[in-house]
């Protein structure tokens, strides 16, 4: 086919990624395996609200997890987009490819009036999409903490806020991994350089467990230790203070050092 016979950009959008849900049998049958069970390629676009806010479990998670379990082979792309720029690009590189694959987009929900989400003109006009954003204060970084998504606010003002020297690096994608990206990064630093993923999700949910092996390869010269909330059956609590002291806590341990 060719790109004449696109029929455009198609994008569905979940108010929050939680109801996405009730389509995980489309999502599983149709989308993530359209190529290889139906021969049909597929473009569609889901843009699904993730973050933890102290909204309660069912207005947290759009399940990341759940999404790199169907990835294989690259038959889809999985994106946690963090500024306007990038979204940008990215929609744009999708509207204008010659391969058509779904794409899962992570989207940010207080991150849509935040500061270091805005882009200026030139951002938005020049360059294009970038698998991964490395914020570097200094040469010699303390630590480089890893992350996806509006968790990386946090980790910024936290870092302003003790003076510190890490260096956060923003996985924009997650699938395929930026292997390379990641690798060229890394090896800016000197080895020995320690090596922290830092997620807002509990450990058994979230990106980790599916990126630990990839970190792992591409770190080797790195300590590598992470960061999350503890285990749960529940993507969030439904309690805005324990939240909140969590929150507190997830960026003492991501800063401090502290054991996961």
């Amino acid at each position: 086919y060719s790109i004449e016979q696109r029929q455009g950009l198609v994008i569905w959008e979940a108010q929050f990624g939680d109801f996405a849900n009730v389509a995980q049998v489309i999502i599983d049958q149709f989308l993530v395996s359209s190529q290889a069970k139906w021969n049909q390629p597929s473009g569609l676009v889901l843009f699904l609200p993730h973050g933890l806010e102290g909204q309660g479990p069912e207005h947290s998670s759009a399940r990341p997890e759940r999404f790199l379990q169907l990835c294989a082979k690259e038959n889809i792309d999985l994106v946690h987009l963090t500024t306007a720029a990038q979204v940008f690009h990215r929609l744009r590189q999708q509207a204008s490819s010659m391969v058509q694959r779904p794409l899962i987009v992570f989207t940010p929900k207080r991150l849509l009036q935040h500061a270091s989400a805005a882009s200026t003109i030139d951002e938005l006009c020049q360059g294009g999409f970038r698998q991964l954003i490395a914020d570097t204060v200094t040469d010699r970084p303390s630590q480089i903490l890893l992350c996806a998504g509006q968790v990386a606010s946090d980790l910024q003002a936290e870092r302003k806020k003790r003076g510190s020297s890490e260096t956060i690096v923003k996985l924009e994608q997650l699938y395929p991994f930026p292997r390379e990206a990641l690798r060229q990064v890394l090896a800016t630093h000197a080895d020995g350089t320690p090596v922290t993923w830092v997620q807002e999700e509990p450990e058994n949910m979230g990106a980790w467990r599916w990126l630990r092996p990839q970190l792992s390869e591409v770190s080797r010269d790195h300590s590598l230790r992470y960061v999350a909330r503890p285990e749960r059956v529940s993507p969030a609590t439904g309690s805005l203070a324990i939240h909140n002291r969590e929150h507190r806590e997830l960026m003492d341990s991501a800063f401090e050092g502290a054991a996961s």
